[in-house]
């Protein structure tokens, strides 16, 4: 490859890493703000605390998304070794664990749980 790629490469894993670290950042910034100003206009604590913790979740989950595409494009075209492999899959398991911990935060059931209490929809989709 000529020399100018894997500079290229690194270069843009690591702005995928920095546009996802920002993903998060901006994501607890917005949700503390948008929390404050939902109580400072009446809404409950209650009510205000569950959206903030929707909304964080929500922006924890993208900032995961981006960061591990970038530890994939860095496994799979800048250094490709055993080692980074086993590291990038380590990485997908415990971003795997942490979307399911957070959509059970954020939607109170199981993402395969998703249609169940939707009354009959499944019959009634078949009828």
């Amino acid at each position: 490859m000529d020399d100018w790629f894997p500079s290229a490469l690194k270069l843009t894993t690591r702005a995928i890493e920095v546009g996802g670290i920002a993903i998060i950042v901006l994501g607890l910034l917005g949700s503390s703000v948008a929390v404050l100003w939902q109580v400072l206009h009446g809404r409950s604590g209650s009510e205000a605390f569950n959206l903030y913790r929707s909304n964080v979740g929500r922006a924890i989950l993208l900032g995961l998304e981006f960061l591990v595409a970038a530890d994939i494009i860095n496994t799979v075209a800048i250094e490709p070794t055993l080692q980074s492999l086993l590291i990038l899959g380590g990485i997908v398991l415990i971003r795997t664990f942490l979307s399911f911990s957070l959509e059970v935060e954020i939607e109170g059931r199981w993402p395969w749980d998703r249609h169940k209490g939707d009354g009959d929809s499944v019959s009634r989709r078949t009828a």
